[in-house]
């Protein structure tokens, strides 16, 4: 089934909304990249704090760290660092060190850990927040909670939030629930579906718009937008270069599959963490490769190629500590997407997670049900696999969501 993705034009009448302009016709151009050229002189004789990690690269291969440290009359005064830390090193849930940059002097705060919002210590020196990192358009993706957090940050301290765009790489696409807030965590802060489809400029507004974050009507923000950009590209579209996102996203296979793999995080079955394959391999103990891949390839999903696999998790540091199965060789299933316009992420994972509790009722389990609620959204996915829901009803019911998010979603695109 194909997705849908609905293009209605009409007027943008978003408040901070910001196009600067760039000659290089055909080329995606990032948020960064139209900062680098033309500056929009929204910095100047600023104090400037930026919410980034080692993604924020332009087109040159210069970082933000060192383009805004070597712009005229502007100061870099703080950097702050996400999940996996400034320089993208540290495996997932890892608390991350603060220090100075030997390069710009700027002192590093980590906000992901004990603190995941800046303190008004931290902002003493900051007059504007820029926020430039690459998302993946995952809502339990935590790069998104940071804004989220960074953009309350700024609202409750009178500093205005400047957010640089750059493309979701899996396209304007939208699949999956949306979040009920009774499972809000730093997984899932915000109702949109697991693929939400937006770029985090978009998200952005929407955040401020809707009143997701506190004194959301206070804040001043501002959006950066892209150049030659639009949700129906894929990545290998934009000629950007492509940057792992975090340790255990490895390239646009696994990106494109972890949305719906990223399941698998709640049960006994591994994920792949341990291997160079990540979010690619999957794998337990009591899986038979060969019926595995059978079962899924008899379902004829589109848009992907299934293969059975052994494979052995072990300790790698920096990408997986004691993962799953660790030192013992597993038997699953190697997954290569082979069409992102029809391959449906979450749906798979849905499919796999009840094709798994259909062979195996004995082995297979959601080990963490409050993880899986959290990951899913809401309590539906763990009553569908313990037989209080059917899966009929299920996706029925994912489907609806998703045709209740698409008006909002326009509302507050900022590309056509």
């Amino acid at each position: 089934m194909k997705r849908t993705v609905v293009f209605i034009f009409f007027p943008l009448i978003l408040a901070g909304f910001l196009r600067c302009t760039s000659d290089k016709a055909g080329q995606t151009q990032t948020g960064l990249d139209i900062l680098s050229k033309e500056g929009c002189t929204l910095l100047k004789g600023k104090n400037v704090g930026i919410v980034t990690n080692h993604t924020a690269y332009n087109r040159q291969g210069n970082h933000i760290s060192d383009i805004i440290h070597g712009m005229e009359d502007v100061t870099l005064t703080a950097i702050f660092a996400p999940e996996h830390g400034f320089r993208g090193t540290a495996e997932a849930g890892e608390y991350i060190t603060e220090g100075i940059d030997s390069k710009t002097g700027a002192r590093i705060y980590s906000i992901y850990g004990s603190t995941r919002k800046p303190t008004p210590e931290m902002l003493q020196d900051v007059d504007v927040l820029v926020f430039d990192i690459q998302d993946v358009g995952a809502r339990f993706y935590t790069y998104i909670s940071t804004m989220g957090n960074v953009m309350e940050a700024g609202a409750e301290n009178g500093i205005p939030v400047l957010i640089l765009d750059r493309p979701n790489p899996l396209g304007g696409w939208v699949e999956g629930p949306l979040l009920d807030l009774q499972w809000k965590s730093f997984v899932g802060m915000y109702p949109i579906p697991i693929r939400h489809g937006l770029t985090v400029g978009e998200l952005a507004q929407m955040i401020k718009g809707e009143g997701w974050i506190l004194e959301a009507d206070a804040l001043d923000l501002k959006v950066i937008t892209m150049k030659n950009w639009h949700p129906k590209m894929f990545w290998e579209e934009t000629g950007l270069t492509w940057i792992d996102p975090s340790p255990n996203i490895g390239g646009m296979n696994p990106a494109t599959l972890y949305p719906g793999l990223c399941l698998l995080e709640a049960t006994n079955v591994s994920e792949g963490r341990g291997t160079d394959h990540a979010f690619e391999w999957i794998g337990a103990d009591f899986i038979q490769g060969e019926e595995l891949a059978e079962a899924l390839r008899a379902l004829n999903i589109e848009g992907l190629t299934i293969e059975p696999v052994s494979f052995t998790p072990v300790d790698l540091p920096g990408k997986a500590t004691n993962p799953k199965f660790e030192n013992v060789e597993i038997e699953g299933i190697s997954l290569q997407v082979t069409d992102p316009e029809i391959f449906e992420s979450v749906t798979f994972g849905v499919t796999l997670l009840n094709t798994l509790n259909k062979l195996y009722p004995d082995d297979f389990e959601i080990s963490r049900p409050e993880w899986a609620n959290r990951l899913w959204g809401e309590e539906s996915l763990n009553q569908a696999m313990t037989g209080d829901l059917s899966m009929e009803n299920l996706m029925m019911a994912v489907r609806q969501d998703v045709e209740d998010f698409l008006p909002l979603k326009e509302k507050y695109s900022l590309y056509r």
